[in-house]
């Protein structure tokens, strides 16, 4: 993770790349834009976290690597990862179901 900023890979035309940058900006969440076509680093990133598919968005913060999550999936990982990225009165939303199981099943 960059100083300051939650990497973000993403690439042009990708929807649900836009979809998400809009809901991490309206919350003032910082990131750092990387566009997996313009760098073949960034595109070797994402192969190694998403299985050897270039899927997108990738968003690494700290040790917390996520694939195509939603903005609060998002919100929640830079809660335990490094709460001093969240904006002041950004809520945290609670874990649904389904990430409670997994993070149980991860030893969380």
């Amino acid at each position: 993770m960059s100083a300051g900023a939650v990497d973000f890979y993403w690439r042009p035309g990708c929807g649900f790349c836009m979809h998400l940058e809009r809901g991490l900006n309206k919350r003032g969440i910082p990131l750092n834009k990387k566009n997996i076509w313009d760098s073949p680093e960034a595109a070797s990133t994402v192969r190694s976290i998403a299985n050897g598919n270039e899927t997108v968005p990738t968003v690494v913060i700290g040790d917390a690597a996520l694939v195509n999550p939603s903005a609060g999936q998002v919100i929640q990982a830079i809660s335990n990862q490094a709460p001093e990225l969240l904006p002041a009165g950004v809520e945290v939303p609670e874990p649904g179901q389904l990430s409670r199981r997994i993070n149980k099943l991860l030893g969380g």
